[in-house]
């Protein structure tokens, strides 16, 4: 019997916790206020528009601290922080459900999977073998299958020889994208768990060659700038990091580059879209999928990506 990866054992100590939010806007806020912890699911809760927000934590957590940034992020609001609710997991309950809750799903030429998916990838489609695990991003998100709507455009219009997945999270934009044009990718994150299960997830996909994972906090570690600048960044964040880190886009951005931007809220959009035209980008395609948004942008005009406005749809 083989040995499961670290990441993909019962977990011992698994803690979560947990708000319910009226509306999306909330559920946003709530979500933000959660990015320390170590993952963080949002997803609608009922018809009635009241969302579910979950943050994951491998260890107990810092009830207090989790408190405060609720309690900042709601103050500007005028509304009465949500109070979470915290259970230790256990040992099995959460890997277990996500893998085998999780249905394969089917993003243009893409289709992702888990390994208990026993049936063959599709024809003409490029499988991804993605489990649930203490990292977020299989692929279910609105803001990830934004994102590979519009990588499934840009792979029918050209072909970026340097790429840089910034926040990379389970991998599956990074290796998306290079199971299309078998290229490098450079992935990045601030997050040392999500630099673990990428690169098993790499191996898992037969592309580990081709994924250079290392942790960073953003675009100033030497090694995003040493395989700069980047002809496709894609940056699945949040909308206010995305906002402080436009400059370090757009330093990183070749002449006739694309960038595909997400993890933010369709209201959301115009903030971000400001902060990155000071970096003398334009806008290309803004995807819209269950009230968030995908933003692809672009420096000067990009010849090799003519159609990109044609074929990235919603």
């Amino acid at each position: 019997m083989s040995k499961k990866p670290d990441w993909q054992r019962p977990a011992t100590g698994l803690w979560r916790a947990t708000v319910i939010l009226p509306d999306l806007d909330t559920g946003a806020a709530a979500s933000d206020a959660f990015g320390d912890l170590t993952a963080v699911s949002a997803f609608e809760e009922s018809p009635d528009g009241a969302w579910r927000v979950e943050g994951f934590a491998t260890d107990e957590p810092d009830r207090a601290a989790l408190e405060m940034r609720l309690a900042l992020t709601f103050a500007p609001l005028g509304i009465t922080p949500p109070e979470p609710v915290w259970e230790k997991l256990p040992p099995t309950d959460w890997l277990r459900d996500n893998q085998e809750s999780f249905q394969p799903l089917e993003v243009g030429r893409y289709f992702i999977h888990g390994s208990h998916f026993e049936d063959m990838v599709p024809p003409g489609r490029i499988g991804l073998l993605i489990d649930a695990a203490t990292a977020f991003g299989t692929g279910e998100h609105a803001t990830t299958r934004g994102c590979l709507l519009a990588l499934d455009a840009i792979v029918q219009s050209g072909r970026p020889a340097r790429i840089l997945d910034m926040g990379t999270g389970t991998g599956v934009l990074g290796m998306a994208a290079a199971k299309s044009w078998r290229r490098r990718v450079i992935a990045r994150d601030i997050d040392p768990e999500s630099v673990r299960v990428t690169r098993h997830n790499a191996r898992a996909n037969g592309v580990a060659p081709l994924l250079e994972v290392y942790k960073s906090n953003g675009y100033r570690e030497r090694g995003v700038a040493a395989h700069g600048p980047y002809d496709l960044i894609f940056a699945n964040i949040l909308a206010g990091p995305l906002e402080r880190m436009a400059a370090d886009l757009g330093h990183h951005l070749a002449s006739g580059g694309i960038a595909v931007l997400s993890g933010l809220l369709a209201r959301q959009a115009n903030g971000v879209l400001a902060a990155h035209r000071q970096q003398h980008v334009r806008l290309l395609q803004k995807i819209i999928i269950d009230g968030w948004a995908t933003l692809v942008i672009a420096r000067a005009r990009p010849a090799h990506f003519r159609s990109i406005r044609k074929r990235a749809t919603s």
